[in-house]
């Protein structure tokens, strides 16, 4: 089956290149299949980079290859003085994609930007369940039905948002994935014609690309899209070739197949620089991998039964194991790269012999346990099979039994949010938009408990410093917050901080323009391919 699988996914790739013969085609091999085409219902980098960086826009973007935000769909924006009232206002003359399956008859206007944003704050919008378990983890997560008192439209292209409390991170917020602007008038067609489902299979937006059509767990097809409102792209079509095995991303890459990969293996990297036709890209990634305990099930409730379990684990050999030593040990769930950085922590130090004796204390014995590994390679963790096999081996010395599990990356995804989830979450992040909020508060924060928040930890001391933070805008001070904040993460323990990574990004050298993105988002607006 695997076979047939591979030959249908070479098959359908080879049709689409050569389709695209006398055209400039970039395939990018990409790491895994999107959930779905609709980035506001989702957390995954790879369905971001499949359908918010292709075919949609933001009100503000980040400017290419850092966090700095700059103007999207709206030109310009204005803030109130108490911090409450955020006035946008939108460019004239944007376009929504024109496709075989759509036809718009107006331009973007502020209709657009509030249903983008109502439909996943407002419980009783039309437009909230469209899709089963639909949960909105960003908005839920972010805090943002609590956060928005009202989104007003002043006129056609300017549209306000009034918040119920000031948000430092709230612009930067924007920029991200899941605050993507979608067409109102595209969905109020799906509904008229009782295909509501469409809007998360065939994405249509004012990004640089138009999708065109999605072969499953094969290929993704887009051409440039010619209204799009910076000037169509250089490149005239866009391929991703789903391709989960690295090592054949890599092979694919080296026979000029395709012409970017993200997340190789470690032990392929230095072959991949040798390549003469190639480019390694590497940076730090603004990234974090770990380890989340259910804390609301026995006996992970108990925080002194983490810290033994964390004491057990030899992180070192993981980095050494998974990435050739490209990482280095994570303390905090914050990278060191990012502001306010506690580097006064002490990590919990690998003690197998305190470990054992920990859990005895904890009158805990003949634990057994589930280790959950993510089935797909991400820039913080290559490869989670091999890091939970090591981590099995750790916990045995101590007594503990380990269940390794795991699922498709996308039902991995919602199945680990769950909180009545068994065993350990083996996971990662890496930042959206540059801010400690999006970790600590995203990821850890009380609302984000049953979605990003997949320790299920919801401890007050914690939540009261992050949401203190978000409501002055002086850095210094959250700053302050943000180190007090980590001080407690650490003593309670709900993760198991596993590693910082370096990310490398191999591209052919007939690709220029494209940048690698601190956010680790893959974008192919800019990007430029050799005939």
């Amino acid at each position: 089956m695997k076979k047939i699988s591979l030959l249908l996914a070479a098959t359908a790739l080879a049709s689409v290149m050569a389709t695209s013969a006398w055209s400039k085609t970039l395939v990018y091999c990409s790491e895994g299949s999107p959930e779905g085409f609709d980035p506001s219902l989702y957390t995954a980098g790879t369905t971001f980079d499949a359908s918010s960086r292709t075919a949609y826009s933001r009100l503000v973007e980040f400017k290419h290859g850092s966090t700095e935000i700059e103007p999207g769909v709206a030109e310009s924006w204005t803030i109130s003085p108490d911090g409450l009232e955020y006035t946008f206002k939108l460019r004239a003359g944007v376009k929504f994609q024109t496709t075989d399956y759509f036809t718009p008859t107006r331009e973007l206007n502020a209709d657009d930007v509030i249903f983008s944003f109502e439909r996943q704050i407002k419980a009783d919008h039309p437009w909230h369940k469209y899709v089963e378990g639909a949960s909105w983890e960003y908005a839920a997560g972010m805090g943002f039905p609590e956060l928005i008192k009202s989104i007003e439209k002043v006129d056609d292209l300017t549209v306000k948002f009034v918040l119920n409390k000031p948000e430092a991170p709230f612009i930067a917020n924007l920029g991200m994935d899941f605050a993507s602007i979608m067409s109102k008038e595209y969905a109020d067609k799906l509904t008229a014609e009782g295909k509501v489902a469409q809007l998360n299979q065939m994405p249509l937006g004012t990004g640089p690309f138009t999708f065109v059509a999605y072969q499953p767990d094969a290929v993704i097809r887009y051409k440039a899209n010619p209204d799009y409102y910076k000037g169509k792209e250089k490149i005239d079509d866009l391929v991703f070739a789903i391709t989960t095995d690295a090592a054949v991303r890599a092979q694919k890459l080296k026979a000029g197949e395709c012409h970017v990969m993200p997340y190789p293996n470690a032990a392929d990297v230095a072959e991949l620089k040798a390549d003469p036709n190639l480019t390694v890209m590497e940076e730090e990634g603004l990234n974090v991998a770990y380890l989340a305990y259910n804390t609301q099930m026995a006996p992970f409730d108990k925080p002194e039964v983490r810290k033994a379990l964390n004491m057990a684990v030899n992180k070192q050999a993981i980095i050494d194991a998974v990435f050739q030593g490209a990482a280095s040990i994570a303390k905090n769930p914050i990278p060191p790269t990012m502001w306010s950085y506690n580097d006064a922590i002490e990590d919990d130090k690998y003690d197998p012999d305190a470990a054992k004796k920990a859990l005895e204390a904890a009158g805990v014995k003949d634990l057994k346990m589930k280790i959950w590994a993510m089935p797909v390679s991400r820039p913080y963790m290559l490869n989670a099979r091999r890091a939970a096999e090591l981590m099995q081996a750790d916990l045995a010395k101590v007594g503990v039994e380990v269940e390794i599990v795991t699922h498709e990356w996308a039902e991995y995804l919602k199945l680990s949010s769950d909180v009545k989830r068994d065993g350990a979450v083996m996971l990662g992040w890496t930042g959206d938009n540059g801010d400690p909020d999006n970790f600590l508060d995203t990821l850890l924060g009380c609302e984000a408990v049953g979605g990003n928040n997949r320790a299920q930890w919801c401890n007050e001391e914690f939540n009261k410093l992050v949401k203190a933070a978000k409501q002055t805008s002086d850095q210094a001070e959250r700053a302050k917050f943000y180190q007090d904040a980590q001080v407690i993460f650490k003593r309670e323990a709900p993760w198991n901080t596993i590693d910082h990574s370096l990310v490398f990004l191999p591209v052919s050298k007939k690709v220029s323009g494209f940048v690698q993105d601190p956010l680790g988002i893959h974008r192919f607006d800019g990007a430029d391919i050799a005939e």
